[in-house]
């Protein structure tokens, strides 16, 4: 019998590999800062909840960015947006590890995150444009496997670099990272790539959803429960359990790879229970971590005390978008981005609140804040789910 079973083909391998690799370049980006935090205290001589702010900062650029710049760049073609967007974000990370002082990295900070904000959103649409439809589901998961090998491998070599050699190495070490992404994107996207723009008709009627900002408010304040204590794992594992950089690395890789772990795990079961009976799962996990968090008085018992975090944050995050998709999928691409902005908008949230508590001498207490953003957001899923039903 003739095999039906559908392939991939090689220029498509090409394809989502490229820009899996341009998603683990942007992850790490984005977490190099909470890796390094330590050392850009101690190197600029400011608190580390000063330091803190350049989480927030970025996280709201990325925020307000990612919608606004789906209007400005319609028209763009995507191979030169992709490539220019990497550029950027080596060229930034270039003139941060070259930031003389605070505010001149906080100014470059902000604007390399621009590339967050353009780079992730549209490498998930060109890989929607240009694989079969019977592919398309398993070639965005693909893509976006990217930011969760960034939280495996890249997270924890940041933290062990910047502890290592110093913050500004890290940086430099990004920066030639993303100028080879660059070159490698230019090369495999092929040119005249044109996602349809997203009318304004879609956005006034994603907005004017009750079901749909009572679920987007789920996805912020679930990031804002866990960036109250996770943008703060460097000073925290450094100050309160005297760890070093080996150990700071260990703990972001552990982490990690739970995080993966969750991911395929939520993706084998999400079909079955259902979305948001897996997005009430996800959130459950990660409140017994911060529950618990007292019981991780040593490197080893924290590790294990983050394992449910670990399993909960990023399989959060997918059950959250396809929670989106199933409302109303005709609106997919709006209510995924404003769910995307609602990530960053709750990790600038939340790292604002634990640099507020640090500057009053509460970081051992970062991890209450936290556990309330999450039970929330558990109540406002649930809310969400009664509204689900009675719509439907």
């Amino acid at each position: 019998m003739p095999d039906n079973t559908p392939k991939t083909t090689l220029s498509e391998n090409a394809l989502l590999w490229t820009l899996l690799i341009g998603n683990f370049v942007i992850g790490t980006g984005v977490m190099l800062v909470p890796g390094t935090l330590n050392e850009i205290a101690s190197s600029l001589q400011i608190g580390v909840a000063s330091a803190g702010q350049l989480i927030t900062a970025g996280a709201i650029t990325v925020c307000i960015g990612a919608p606004l710049f789906a209007f400005v760049i319609a028209n763009m073609d995507r191979r030169a947006l992709l490539a220019a967007s990497m550029l950027w974000y080596a060229i930034l990370h270039a003139a941060c590890a070259l930031a003389p002082g605070y505010s001149s990295l906080l100014i470059f900070r902000v604007l390399a995150i621009v590339s967050a904000a353009i780079f992730t959103p549209q490498a998930a649409a060109v890989a929607g444009m240009l694989v079969a439809p019977e592919r398309r589901g398993r070639a965005i998961t693909t893509v976006f496997l990217g930011w969760s090998i960034a939280s495996v491998i890249g997270s924890p070599l940041s933290a062990l670099v910047g502890g290592t050699y110093g913050w500004r190495v890290a940086f430099w070490i990004l920066a030639a990272l993303a100028l080879l992404c660059a070159i490698l994107v230019w090369r495999v996207i092929p040119q005249g790539v044109k996602p349809p723009a997203v009318s304004g008709v879609m956005w006034r009627q994603t907005l004017g959803s009750k079901l749909m900002i009572i679920t987007v408010l789920v996805t912020a304040l679930s990031s804002s429960g866990q960036f109250v204590q996770f943008a703060y794992f460097s000073p925290y594992v450094a100050q309160v359990l005297k760890g070093t950089a080996k150990d700071l690395a260990l703990l972001f890789a552990i982490f990690g790879f739970f995080g993966v772990v969750g991911s395929f795990a939520v993706s084998r079961i999400i079909d079955r229970v259902g979305p948001p009976k897996a997005v009430m799962i996800t959130l459950i996990l990660m409140a017994i971590s911060l529950l618990l968090w007292p019981l991780g008085t040593s490197i080893l018992t924290l590790a294990l005390v983050c394992i449910p975090w670990g399993l909960g944050c990023f399989s959060c995050n997918s059950a959250q978008q396809a929670r989106l998709v199933a409302i109303a999928p005709a609106m997919a691409s709006v209510s995924v981005a404003l769910n995307t902005s609602a990530i960053y908008l709750g990790q600038g949230i939340g790292s604002a609140v634990g640099g507020v508590m640090i500057s009053q001498g509460l970081m051992a207490q970062l991890h209450w804040a936290g556990l309330a953003g999450l039970l929330i957001a558990m109540g406002l899923s649930a809310w969400a789910k009664r509204a689900s039903k009675a719509q439907a």
